[in-house]
């Protein structure tokens, strides 16, 4: 029996519709397996970071959180069974002799290193912007106190400071004063670490506001000095509100670094004569490895508070982002 070509040509078109969903599925399939492949793609490159963030960051700060709920001694420590305290270690830190005092070095030393960091290092930027025979030789050679080990850094202000034989004394008796105990008077012990901490920052912040400098048009200082600003003005409504996203920036990023500077005062002055350098820093190091017998719990208590200041200029540095970024 023969089909009709009328008949045939019904029967086609079932098996066309089925043969073009077919080719409309294969494609969406095809992407979809497509997308699944650069997802898993994705995963694989993030995972590395994942792992470092979550065995080198994560595991510590739980890890310090718990010594500071538990009474860990050296046994307890090794063993693993120290009883649980709640927040009687940070109890025990607010009613310390030593907190008031620490927390005070603390913000002196942070606020002092800032400020002097970021106005010397931006006054460095402005004079370096300007293109001029042997600036790139100038700007490396500022670079040395940042490359050198913090070791070396410290030994050497040491070395400087020293009340008998420091060649800033010895500066001193040229000019006519008398020598200054530096590194053994409470009086000064704190303002020659922050020197040497200041002077190791600078090229930091040298280098980041350099690039944020480099990054500003150069015709709009054309068109300010066609309004007629002079320099001044030029750098006060120009250079620093256009530099100001760049240097909030780097006073968060100095201002991390400065809270937790542990080797510059240590090895100037490990926290004295008396207490008188002594930070939170020193003083967590100085809780849970400095004496024959530990307080792992207090030192890392003190060690959390440190991390709490951090975070909350962190917090606050995003919160001014936003209403800028909203105005």
């Amino acid at each position: 029996m023969t089909r009709s070509p009328v008949g045939a040509a019904r029967a086609s078109v079932p098996a066309q519709g089925r043969e073009r969903r077919a080719a409309r599925t294969r494609p969406g399939k095809r992407a979809q397996g497509q997308r699944a492949t650069g997802q898993w793609a994705a995963w694989a490159f993030l995972a590395p970071v994942v792992v470092y963030l979550l065995v080198f960051y994560a595991y510590p700060l739980y890890r310090n959180v718990e010594l500071s709920l538990r009474n860990y001694t050296v046994r307890s420590f090794v063993q693993g069974d120290a009883p649980f305290a709640g927040f009687a270690n940070y109890a025990k830190v607010f009613a310390d002799a030593t907190f008031a005092p620490a927390l005070w070095h603390t913000i002196v030393f942070t606020v002092v290193s800032l400020a002097f960091q970021f106005a010397i290092g931006l006054a460095l930027a402005v004079f370096f912007s300007r293109n001029f025979r042997l600036s790139a030789t100038l700007r490396a050679l500022f670079l040395v106190p940042w490359l050198l080990p913090l070791i070396v850094s410290a030994s050497t202000w040491s070395w400087m400071l020293n009340s008998d034989s420091g060649v800033v004394n010895a500066a001193l008796s040229w000019v006519g004063l008398g020598p200054v105990n530096w590194l053994t008077s409470p009086d000064w012990s704190l303002w020659s670490v922050t020197i040497a901490n200041v002077w190791i920052g600078i090229p930091f912040n040298l280098v980041v506001l350099y690039s944020g400098l480099q990054a500003i048009p150069s015709a709009v200082y054309e068109a300010a000095a066609l309004d007629g600003a002079g320099a001044w003005q030029r750098f006060w409504r120009v250079t620093f509100p256009l530099l100001r996203p760049v240097s909030a920036i780097t006073v968060l990023l100095g201002l991390v670094y400065t809270l937790k500077v542990f080797d510059i005062i240590w090895i100037m002055t490990k926290g004295g004569p008396s207490g008188s350098s002594t930070t939170f820093a020193t003083w967590s190091y100085r809780l849970g490895f400095g004496n024959l017998v530990p307080s792992f719990g207090p030192g890392a208590a003190v060690g959390n508070l440190l991390i709490l200041m951090a975070l909350a200029f962190g917090l606050v540095y995003i919160r001014v982002q936003r209403r800028q970024a909203v105005s």
